[in-house]
């Protein structure tokens, strides 16, 4: 399964659900729940939380992986209850690191702007930075992302363990450059003029390649509605990664750090 979180208040919360058949070796998009929100219509008193928690529940039971495209772990230093040094010195791993970070990069970007514990992770920096594309992934404590981290913080309780964080738009396009989509409907597929051409252009690819079968109404759905789109991406990502298909772990990333599942560069259909 795969959701794309929008705020507690909104209806911009979508789900995606993938059947695979391995003694087939077909995967199927079987449903996409969108607008899912607070059921102000008909009962003001469900909150967008309950009734999110709910389809999860019903239409997911027995789901072997729940990707969710939003933060699932806080930046290292807003549990910590340690003596603070100030992160310039700190030796915590995971601040440890994003300082090594921080002085490699500053030999090959300038200005190079000093990283925030108490707002981004190691994953973050990693993603942004490390790979063969730039990405601009919010900070999980960011002006964007922090009423998002604080909502999954919340369904973490109610969603159990077989939860995996993406970042869809990493996934695009590693994806994407895997079925050889040119790289201008990779980058601006969540624009608001053009995107949704980029959209179907992607899910057919992905069709043509046999990953996944999908119904033309639902290829519709996604590339007319972007929160659809990423919550069906979610989903593929979590099929990737119990595929074994998704990146491992660095040399030298901090092993209690947050990681993402985000898939390989030659991915094996």
């Amino acid at each position: 399964m795969g959701v794309s979180l929008g705020g507690g208040k909104t209806d911009k919360s979508c789900v995606a659900i993938l059947d695979y058949f391995p003694e087939y070796g077909k995967v199927f998009l079987s449903q996409i729940v969108d607008r899912i929100g607070p059921q102000l219509d008909t009962n003001p008193q469900i909150s967008g939380d309950r009734v999110l928690t709910e389809i999860l529940a019903h239409e997911g039971h027995g789901a072997e992986l729940i990707a969710l495209d939003v933060p699932l772990n806080m930046p290292v230093c807003i549990p910590c209850r340690l003596k603070c040094p100030g992160y310039e010195v700190c030796k915590v791993k995971e601040v440890a690191w994003m300082r090594k970070e921080h002085r490699h990069r500053a030999k090959r970007k300038k200005p190079n702007k000093m990283f925030t514990p108490y707002t981004e992770r190691c994953v973050e920096i990693f993603l942004n930075n490390g790979l063969e594309e730039s990405f601009h992934l919010s900070h999980a404590l960011g002006a964007n992302a922090a009423p998002l981290t604080a909502r999954a913080q919340f369904l973490q309780k109610h969603l159990g363990n077989n939860l995996i964080e993406v970042a869809p738009e990493v996934s695009v396009w590693r994806i994407g450059r895997a079925l050889r989509v040119p790289k201008t409907h990779l980058r601006f597929h969540k624009h608001s003029v053009g995107g949704d051409v980029s959209r179907e252009i992607i899910l057919s690819a992905i069709c043509a390649k046999n990953a996944v079968f999908m119904y033309q109404q639902d290829i519709r759905l996604m590339a007319t509605n972007s929160a659809a789109f990423d919550a069906f991406i979610s989903a593929f990502t979590a099929y990737l990664q119990f595929r074994d298909q998704c990146e491992a772990r660095p040399a030298g990333f901090p092993a209690r750090a947050g990681w993402m599942a985000f898939p390989k560069e030659k991915i094996s259909w």
